[in-house]
């Protein structure tokens, strides 16, 4: 099951521009596919917050005192994922997102897409800490960015 959690302090324009829910459904079940995993709906709660409120979570969590465009919070261990099992959280920074992809000349709801897909990706215990390691992601990224017929979000790193 997918929970949105939208926080009542955003700006109404950006809010109504946030990417509804059978578009992260298809993006879960196309990104678990390309992991050759049964396409079940993975258990996530997903939370639109405000610059803010990631800021501080931010410096909470990840000690990095800045806004980010996306945290994630798995509820497992990396080597022990069960989907029959809640993931964890995932917590957009609603504007500063919004305003990324803005800057990056991209599609709000395909910016949100490839960041749910990172995100999911994270909660599933990927990570980009090693150039091998982030190599491995990014792939998987662009694969499932691509089989949606989204844009590649790695284009230095990965050709198409």
């Amino acid at each position: 099951m997918i929970d949105l959690i939208i926080d009542n302090n955003l700006d109404g324009e950006i809010q109504a521009n946030i990417v509804d829910i059978k578009h992260i459904q298809e993006a879960f079940q196309t990104t678990l596919q390309c992991l050759n995993i049964n396409p079940i709906e993975p258990d996530i709660c997903i939370r639109f917050a405000s610059n803010t409120s990631v800021q501080k979570l931010n410096a909470q969590w990840r000690h990095q005192d800045k806004v980010t465009d996306v945290l994630s919070f798995p509820m497992q261990e990396a080597n022990e994922i069960n989907l029959e099992e809640p993931l964890g959280d995932m917590i957009l920074a609603w504007p500063f997102v919004w305003q990324e992809a803005q800057a990056l000349q991209r599609g709000a709801s395909a910016h949100q897409l490839h960041l749910m897909i990172h995100s999911l990706l994270h909660l599933l215990g990927y990570d980009h800490i090693q150039d091998d390691d982030a190599l491995i992601m990014q792939t998987l990224e662009c694969r499932a960015m691509k089989v949606l017929g989204l844009h590649n979000p790695y284009p230095n790193v990965i050709a198409e």
